[in-house]
Parts: structure tokens; C-alpha cells; sequence
């Protein structure tokens, strides 16, 4: 049988069909072009993956559904991003989501890709109760060291938030605060508002590397976002040190004695 419908046309419809019973989904499948075909395998590979999504999006609820059912509806979760790069700042988040969130396809920052994290990072702008951010620069890393300067960040990015928050999500750290909270190890992987928040916090970081790297272009920062590379240690040997590196960490330390 051979439809009417062309390729393109067939393909627009398909975004729209969810359920394989669906009476035009069943006439394509008598379709027997070899393009009509592919997008129908194509069309269940992203039914499974959105089935997978809707699964790991579930398992990461566990925390804000257990800290809701104990009566917390702000719930926050709160991440960083950049405590071990030579450069640029430690930028920390803190994310309240409604309790109708849903966002397939949410999770720890460092496993999506850029484009995936700017969709998702554009989605929780949008759809979030609440954000914050804190940033703290090199200069301070170095004057107070990274464990400090990290806490700091969360605090102030905790701090910003309104309305304020009834219970902290902390990714693998605890905070001196008047909220009560839970630390949860690798976290960003395990629920849904620190994943929000890693994924925040890594856009901002990334956005600013990225304007770093039009100030000082011989240093690749757009590309290695001030982390230990090859690539970034070859051009601090070539062009020295600029004002975003952390002179208290080790290799520019040493560069820094050697000059």
C-alpha cells in the first residue's frame, strides 16, 4: 500500500502520534517505502527513549516526593560547578521547582551535552518557583581557599532565593543555615531540583569561560571552561598566568615560584 502522504508530510504527523494504535500510525505501517519504514523504526527508538526519560525522571523525585510528603513544598536544591579548574570562579545554584514539575531528560549537568543543557537550562528558568546563584571570583578562592569558597557560593546563592525555601537538597555538602536539609552524595544524579541547580550553575559558569575566553584568547577557556588540559597548561607555559587563574592552586602555584 502506498499513501498519498509524502515522506515530509509523514514526518510532521508522526510528532504528533504517541500510541501505535493511532489509525494513521497503522496505515503507515502498510506503507512499504523505505523512508515511510525508517521513520517508523526511528519513530519507536524516540518512544523508547522517552519512556526511559519518564522512568529516570521518576527515580530522581524520590527525595522531593518523601521531603512533600513531610510537609516541605519549597523545596531547594542546591549545587556548584567549578571547584576544580585552575581558573575563572566557583559558581554555585539553588533551584525551587513547582511540584507539578515535569522535565524528561533532566539530569546530572555533566552528562548532558552543551545543547542539551541550554534547552534544559531555558525550560527551568521558566518553569522554576525560584532561582539563585552565588559566584565567587578567584581572587577570594584564593584568599579563603575552594571548600570555603564553595560554601560561600551555596550560602549566598540560598540566600537569594524567594520566597525562601522550606528544605535544602545540598549535593554532598552541609551548610551552616536555618533551613533543615539533606546531603546527598552525587546528588545532581539523584534529584531533580539538584540536577536543575547543577545544570544552572553550569550554564552561568560555561556562559562566563566563554566571555573569559574573548578577553584572553590564547588560553582555550571556551573550550576547557579553566580545567587542568593539556591544552590549557601548554598555553599558561607559552603566555603566563592572566588575572582569572587561582594562584593557590597547584600548577600555577608552581609556575608562579618558577618564575
Amino acid at each position: 500500500m502506498k499513501l498519498k502522504w509524502t515522506i515530509k508530510e509523514i514526518e510532521k504527523k508522526l510528532v504528533a502520534i504517541k500510541d501505535e494504535q493511532d489509525d494513521f500510525f497503522r496505515q503507515l505501517q502498510q506503507d512499504e517505502r523505505k523512508g515511510v519504514q525508517t521513520l517508523i523504526n526511528k519513530w519507536h527508538r524516540e518512544q523508547r527513549m522517552r519512556k526511559l526519560q519518564h522512568e529516570r525522571f521518576l527515580e530522581m523525585t524520590v527525595y522531593e516526593k518523601k521531603y512533600r510528603k513531610a510537609g516541605y513544598q519549597l523545596i531547594a536544591g542546591i549545587d556548584e560547578v567549578g571547584r576544580g579548574p585552575l581558573a575563572g570562579p566557583v559558581v554555585a545554584a539553588a533551584v525551587i521547582l513547582p511540584g507539578d514539575f515535569y522535565l524528561p531528560g533532566i539530569d546530572d549537568s555533566k552528562k548532558l551535552t552543551e545543547q542539551k543543557r541550554e534547552h534544559l537550562y531555558q525550560e527551568i528558568k521558566a518553569k522554576a518557583i525560584a532561582i539563585g546563584l552565588g559566584i565567587i571570583d578567584n581572587n577570594e578562592i584564593d584568599h579563603i581557599n575552594i571548600f570555603a569558597a564553595t560554601k560561600k557560593a551555596m550560602m549566598s546563592a540560598i540566600s537569594q532565593l524567594e520566597p525562601k525555601p522550606e528544605f535544602l537538597l545540598i549535593d554532598a555538602m552541609k551548610l551552616d543555615t536555618p533551613y533543615p536539609q539533606e546531603s546527598i552524595i552525587k546528588g545532581d544524579g539523584l534529584s531533580i531540583s539538584i540536577a536543575a541547580a547543577s545544570i544552572v550553575a553550569k550554564v552561568t559558569r560555561d556562559r562566563m569561560l566563554k566571555e573569559y575566553d574573548l578577553q584572553y584568547p590564547n588560553y582555550g577557556f571556551a573550550n576547557h571552561a579553566g580545567y587542568g588540559t593539556k591544552e590549557h597548561l601548554e598555553s599558561i607555559q607559552a603566555n603566563g598566568i592572566t588575572p582569572i587563574h587561582r594562584k593557590s592552586f597547584a600548577p600555577i602555584k608552581e609556575y608562579i615560584s618558577r618564575g
